[in-house]
């Protein structure tokens, strides 16, 4: 295992992508202390921001309030990346495989544009979690983003494929323009959830808001929401499927595009 204990908090924000078990898998300890990250437009050395122990590994422990850190565990593809404490901008941004563990809480753009791989956070988030840089068409398309806490706004935009589950409140337009995957909302959502929804679900077990471009189409227990369940409960998440507990009402959306996407929001018996 490699062990980084942040030593202060940087004046500014420090950009270190080579906080990744890619990077680190296979360099001997003065490799990674010598490693660049950026503060500001001046590079400078890991060992100037951290104490480091160990080498060649792809097992990364990250200790210290790391939330001026941005970039950890970009684009990595395989290992396990553990943060006690919280963490900066664009977390797990482009990841490809492994697994991230956050103690704290994260800021924005939390696995922007992910397409595998497992994240999990176990305070807040910020917004834009699974989604698509601007200007870019899609966000994320494959992997799975579990947040215990609540997150920000535009939750899922123009996220393709894979799971983001939020145990706690969501602000405004969760799952803009989305095109496919699911968002599961444990504690509901503010305004404008689905907007401009193209396709994919939207699982809200709280009442949200709808959109008047939403029209109501049943109330069911979806068989696929038996296969959700199972594969959230090995992660440790929970939803209800069982109709002795109650049903999904479907909403059908979002009719301005026109989208083919649906919102379940749960009643209970």
């Amino acid at each position: 295992m490699i062990r980084l204990t942040l030593k202060e908090q940087p004046s500014v924000p420090l950009e270190a992508e080579a906080l990744s078990p890619d990077v680190m898998a296979t360099l001997a300890h003065d490799a990674i202390c010598a490693l660049p990250v950026y503060l500001g437009k001046r590079q400078r050395r890991l060992d100037d921001f951290f104490e480091v122990e160990g080498e060649a590994s792809d097992f990364l422990h990250v200790e210290g309030d790391a939330s001026r850190v941005k970039w950890i565990g970009r684009g990595m593809t395989k290992g396990h990346l553990a943060v006690a404490g919280n963490a900066g901008m664009h977390l797990g941004a482009y990841m490809k495989g492994g697994t991230i563990e956050v103690s704290g809480h994260v800021t924005d753009w939390l696995g922007a544009e992910m397409s595998g791989g497992l994240i999990r956070v176990r305070g807040n988030a910020g917004g834009q979690v699974g989604a698509a840089y601007r200007g870019s068409l899609s966000g994320m398309t494959d992997g799975t983003i579990l947040i215990g806490g609540s997150a920000g706004l535009e939750v899922g935009m123009r996220m393709k494929r894979g799971i983001i589950a939020v145990g706690g409140a969501v602000r405004d337009f969760a799952g803009l323009q989305m095109k496919g995957g699911t968002i599961v909302l444990g504690s509901g959502a503010e305004l404008r959830t689905g907007a401009w929804m193209l396709r994919g679900t939207i699982v809200s077990l709280k009442p949200i808001p709808m959109l008047p471009t939403f029209t109501p189409a049943a109330e069911y227990n979806p068989t696929f929401m038996r296969l959700y369940a199972r594969h959230l409960a090995m992660l440790g998440c929970t939803i209800p499927f069982a109709e002795a507990d109650g049903a999904y009402q479907r909403h059908t959306g979002d009719s301005s595009v026109p989208g083919k996407g649906e919102i379940l929001v749960w009643a209970p018996r």
